[in-house]
């Protein structure tokens, strides 16, 4: 013979001592019991319960309470929301293997010089902060170039593949550059994103040319000794990790 079966009935607890009950439960546990049934979802989920909760936790938004948005959904709001505060940012989807650095130095006096480095060549800083140091000392051409006054600066990051260029700085330098009177280049970053506002993004590319005297016949030179990179908050004045930074990046590089 056989036998079928049938849903469960509904409670049969009045609702006084089911409304007694709900009065010592935590929303979690509220939530929870409200989905037992139709019965204990119409108490579970009465306005009375959940007044003080929402207006606790959420008052920024307990406001908006009305009969068509009572305050058990103004608590998942917010409560949802406050998670999604929490959710750790997405892994970027680029790395540093895919970028290459293509820094080139400009003067009135001089062709342009370049230099282009795979991010797999350079040490990650420590802190895993996006700031780079390069050596130049195995390029003649750049350890004999003669920093001046009007040297202008550009710092290109490409895609592996020159799928996608972004240029982080474009600038001139001011002053005489010797020992000890190093070369300093910042340019702000642009905004990613859909706006096109304008504004800030809060975020500045830095170039540092280190510089090493030459005393010669014809006096003294300022000769290149060191390139360094990287990119700062203006809100900390500190450098931004790789992660944030290539997220960033990502923005104008992916095709």
């Amino acid at each position: 013979m056989s036998m079928s079966m049938s849903p469960p009935p509904e409670s049969n607890i009045p609702w006084e001592v089911l409304t007694l009950v709900a009065t010592n439960l935590d929303p979690k546990t509220l939530a929870t019991a409200s989905s037992v049934s139709k019965q204990w979802c119409t108490t579970m989920t009465s306005d009375h319960l959940w007044a003080h909760p929402c207006t606790t936790h959420f008052p920024s938004i307990s406001h908006l309470h009305s009969t068509t948005l009572p305050y058990h959904r103004l608590y998942n709001l917010g409560f949802t929301a406050t998670k999604r505060r929490h959710l750790p940012p997405p892994q970027p989807s680029i790395t540093l293997q895919n970028l290459l650095f293509i820094i080139t130095l400009t003067t009135s006096t001089s062709p342009p010089l370049t230099i282009t480095k795979p991010c797999t060549e350079l040490a990650l800083d420590p802190n895993s902060l996006f700031r780079f140091d390069i050596e130049v000392n195995d390029h003649q051409k750049w350890s004999k170039y003669e920093v001046l006054g009007d040297t202008r600066v550009t710092w290109n990051v490409v895609l592996g593949g020159y799928e996608g260029v972004f240029t982080m700085m474009d600038c001139k330098g001011r002053g005489s550059f010797y020992s000890g009177s190093d070369g300093w280049f910042t340019a702000g970053l642009p905004v990613a994103g859909w706006w096109s506002g304008g504004g800030s993004s809060g975020l500045v590319a830095e170039m540092r040319v280190a510089v090493r005297e030459e005393v010669g016949g014809d006096g003294r030179r300022g000769l290149v000794g060191s390139v360094s990179v990287g990119v700062l908050s203006v809100v900390s004045w500190r450098y931004v990790c790789v992660d944030d930074s290539l997220r960033y990046l990502q923005h104008f590089l992916e095709p």
